[in-house]
């Protein structure tokens, strides 16, 4: 899938956050990036979704009224009132910030991705019966002046029970570099592999390839039926040792992917490794460009597990964005068994590939808008429905959060915004469009107190991602006061989940020394940096 230069770049800003509001239910899916624009120009709506699929017009082509045309359908929004983005499943930001809080320091700021603490939390979404998406879409008052939070909300189907998901059949490309020698680093590796050789069925497969300076095969594909045993063996034979070659290590991976390819299973590389990289090729356009037919020609993806306390985020993140992946962070035995017993449907499977979203806002109604996070998964607004640009791909069982902050016009009622996902199934490629419209009416209550405790934990999440990159959100708390409503939400939901989320709050307050601002600024119209 082809990756246009700077479609997808990160740039650390602070972000005014949490868009969409109101119950609207799309059967949408995936995408992600802050791609949000605006503009005083037409009156409102979305790109409209195309009825058979297929890329976007090239030859522009305008409407009598002067709109441009996609898919041969009116788009009737204002290029500057449109956000469009690739979504993302990852929650290895939010992970690895807890490790790093726990140790007694704060996260770089870099490393902190307000869409992946969110996506860290269950939402209780409606859930579509079959493939595809369904959209929930709600919002309140974010308690500063005419701004509310929204919240939409992408949910796939539930994930299969474990007798009624595919075979798999998985490359574990493990790290056995000198400094994963560290304590919670290659031990967890062994230990997150003996669960999983517990968790798979007999009819799954696994090759194991390991990697320091040099990559070799200590294990070509292998039915577990009757080799739990010799995998085992395989496992407590690696030992750390030299130095860290990650681009060897996926290329001979994925070489052991394609020659012990399994027809009707599941086939995807999985990286293991505190992505460390200091020998060979370190760029990861670079490496995936070397395994490039693989990825194209057999669609195996990349599924990246951090460990580590110093961990190379910014490129796990990159080698799984751009590998078809997502990447997730594991700190403990528990976290491990999460990953690899609770959540395994969903990161061996899929149910969307290149899945986008794009919102437009009606400049009626919306003076100002900025969308939380995803600032790497940004897509240009012609892209939307050209097939050729990558988006993300999606499991079942995920859940994806997209916030937006929202400044509502003095007086303004109705229309907010017209949302469209698109995305291809991923065995046909047949691409699906979903599109819903959201009223003012639906982000009319306040946030606090409101009737959804997952919204209260949404924002929370945000909140404390966007105070950790030294940014500010309207309405924002401070942190002590998100510590107290995070005790809160914790015992009103009974979620350890959330119980964590503000033990970590509480120990960023403290290395901060407290005394966080907020406010909601005075940005001009259109998008908010």
């Amino acid at each position: 899938m082809e990756r246009r230069t700077g479609k997808y770049v990160r740039t650390w800003r602070g972000a005014l956050g949490v868009l969409l509001a109101g119950g609207v239910l799309l059967t949408g899916c995936s995408g992600a990036s802050d791609g949000t624009e605006y503009s005083s120009a037409d009156r409102r709506g979305a790109p409209a979704p195309a009825a058979s699929g297929g890329a976007a017009d090239s030859d522009g082509a305008k409407g009598a009224d002067g709109s441009k045309k996609q898919d041969g359908l009116r788009e009737s929004a204002s290029p500057d009132y449109l956000s469009t983005f690739a979504l993302d499943v990852d929650t290895a930001s939010y992970g690895y910030a807890r490790r790093t809080l726990a140790d007694g320091n704060l996260p770089q700021p870099a490393t902190v991705r307000p869409e992946e603490f969110v996506n860290s939390f269950r939402q209780g979404y409606r859930r579509p019966a079959g493939n595809g998406f369904t959209v929930n879409v709600d919002g309140a008052r974010a308690g500063a002046d005419g701004w509310s939070l929204v919240r939409v909300g992408l949910a796939t189907r539930a994930a299969p029970a474990r007798d009624e998901r595919p075979p798999a059949a998985l490359t574990f490309v493990v790290d056995i570099s000198g400094s994963m020698a560290e304590p919670g680093r290659l031990d967890l590796v062994k230990k997150s592999l003996g669960i999983l050789t517990d968790e798979l069925r007999d009819d799954d497969s696994i090759s194991l390839v390991t990697f320091s300076d040099e990559a070799k095969t200590l294990l070509p594909m292998t039915r577990l039926r009757d080799h739990r045993g010799r995998i085992r063996d395989r496992v407590d034979s690696m030992e750390p040792t030299d130095s860290t070659n990650v681009e060897a290590g996926i290329r001979r991976g994925y070489d052991a992917a394609v020659d012990g390819r399994v027809k009707g299973a599941n086939n995807r590389v999985v990286l293991l490794s505190d992505a460390l990289a200091n020998t060979g090729e370190t760029d990861a356009e670079a490496i995936l460009e070397r395994i490039g037919s693989a990825r194209r020609e057999y669609g195996i993806t990349l599924f990246g597990v951090g460990v580590g306390s110093d961990y190379g985020d910014a490129l796990m993140e990159q080698l799984t964005n751009k590998g078809d992946g997502h990447t997730t962070y594991i700190a403990d035995e528990t976290q491990a068994r999460k990953v690899f017993v609770d959540q395994l449907p969903a990161h061996l499977e899929l149910t969307a590939r290149d899945a986008k979203a794009q919102v437009a806002f009606d400049p009626e109604t919306v003076e100002k808008f900025k969308l939380i996070g995803y600032e790497d998964r940004k897509v240009a607004d012609e892209d939307f429905r050209n097939d050729r640009v990558d988006g993300g791909e999606v499991g079942p069982g995920h859940t994806v959060t997209a916030l937006y902050a929202v400044h509502l016009r003095d007086g303004a009622s109705g229309h907010v915004a017209t949302a469209t996902v698109r995305w291809l199934d991923p065995r046909t490629r047949a691409p699906h469009e979903q599109t819903g419209a959201v009223e003012t009416k639906a982000i009319d209550g306040p946030l606090w107190g409101g009737d959804s405790k997952r919204l209260q934990v949404t924002a929370v999440a945000a909140y404390f991602a966007e105070a950790l990159r030294g940014g500010q959100l309207p309405g924002a708390p401070g942190l002590g006061e998100l510590v107290s409503r995070a005790d809160t939400l914790a015992s009103e939901t009974e979620d350890d989940s959330v119980r964590k989320l503000a033990t970590a709050i509480g120990q960023a307050d403290r290395l901060k020394g407290g005394g966080d601002d907020n406010g909601s600024g005075g940005a001009p119209e259109g998008e908010m940096d």
